[in-house]
């Protein structure tokens, strides 16, 4: 029971990031074709910058391999420096065109320019107020994937299906980070108006279909139903929906 009103807890706080945040990186602005190499993004789940970065990836409905880097951390640290020179966070490594970047700013610029194929729309455009709000939504999370714990390595990377904004699926990204878990993130943000709210009580009645041929129907196709956070490992052959069962299963195959 303990355990579960903590989740509880963890979910509201979760939700509170969001709603700093504006609720940025739910829909999709413009979904883009996915690059021949998958973009490579070094990042700390808790940092302010890092979640403008994964909005942007959202926004446009990109997927991306995540290398968490918290402090303490030993698995990807060194090599985020020897790639951009130091260690600093959000890096986006993108292998198609051999752009290294740092900096929010210029990552959700470059990302909406190279793949949206067009400037960074307003909505997600820098404010001066956005650090501050930024920082507050992580304090309201208790700044949970910010540091490194000990953890046993994956000999593959997991896969995650997620949207930004989603607050289940940011706890379980907080755990992947803390464990330096290297996975895939799905971007499975909603792609239309009617999608809005929970899984199960959306804002449009009825049975949910999403719109045919995106790649919410792929995965409805896949699942019979489209809910996230999602969690493949290929190192186990585990399939799990919903964020506290995720968390324990990464707790007992991968914590120490």
């Amino acid at each position: 029971m303990l355990n579960k009103l903590k989740h509880s807890l963890n979910v509201l706080e979760s939700v509170t990031t969001s709603s700093f945040s504006a609720w940025r990186g739910c829909l999709v602005v413009k979904a883009a074709r996915q690059p021949e190499k998958p973009l490579v993004l070094y990042d700390i789940e808790a940092c302010p910058f890092c979640r403008r970065a994964r909005e942007a990836l959202t926004a446009l409905h990109l997927d991306v391999e995540i290398r968490p880097c918290p402090k303490g951390g030993r698995q990807y640290l060194a090599q985020a420096e020897a790639l951009g020179g130091k260690q600093q966070f959000p890096l986006l490594h993108d292998q198609n065109t051999g752009e290294v970047i740092y900096e929010s700013d210029a990552i959700v610029e470059y990302l909406f320019r190279q793949y949206g194929q067009c400037s960074v729309p307003r909505y997600y455009q820098p404010r001066p107020w956005q650090p501050v709000l930024g920082m507050a939504g992580s304090g309201a999370s208790e700044l949970r994937g910010t540091r490194a714990r000990l953890a046993r390595n994956p000999e593959q990377g997991l896969h995650l299906w997620s949207f930004e904004g989603s607050p289940f699926s940011r706890l379980v990204r907080e755990r992947l980070c803390e464990l330096e878990i290297p996975y895939t993130l799905h971007n499975l943000g909603k792609e239309h108006w009617s999608e809005v709210g929970p899984a199960r009580q959306r804002i449009k009645p009825g049975p949910y279909r999403p719109r045919p041929g995106g790649k919410r129907d792929a995965f409805f196709q896949a699942h019979g139903r489209v809910q996230v956070p999602y969690l493949e490992d290929p190192n186990t052959g585990e399939a799990l929906f919903e964020s506290a069962r995720i968390l324990r299963y990464l707790e007992i195959t991968y914590g120490q």
